[in-house]
């Protein structure tokens, strides 16, 4: 399964309702929910906090990269979402093109996922 930035944060506060979503599965973490998240990490007052919950959880966690593989991934998305006429951000493309290359359920509460052809989103 992988994290959505969303599902990260409410992870990082111990939500309990988002926790039970996890189970026993692997968790798998997009470079670019990290960058996300890292971002959101220096803006908050409880900085140092959630510095040092992510050096504990990080080792848990597989963290994907953007490949050349996921770029052809990216492009297809895209381009389906505008044909479509339903675009997402762009990091979130990028999430959902490593979802498709993995075959990975995506936990998130961002709904606009559900317009990418190929990935099935989890909630809480």
């Amino acid at each position: 399964m992988i994290l959505d930035t969303n599902a990260l944060s409410d992870f990082a506060d111990g939500e309990r309702s988002m926790l039970d979503q996890l189970g026993q599965a692997t968790l798998h973490l997009p470079v670019i929910v990290l960058g996300e998240y890292r971002f959101g990490i220096r803006r908050s007052q409880h900085r140092a906090k959630y510095e040092d919950w992510l050096q504990r959880t990080l080792p848990l966690l597989v963290l994907l990269p953007v490949t050349e593989s996921t770029t052809s991934h990216y492009a297809a998305i895209c381009d389906q979402l505008r044909t479509a006429g339903t675009p997402i951000p762009s990091n979130d493309a990028w999430i959902a093109a490593i979802a498709v290359e993995h075959s990975l359920p995506i936990l998130s509460r961002d709904k606009h996922f559900d317009h990418v052809a190929g990935v099935i989103r989890q909630t809480w």
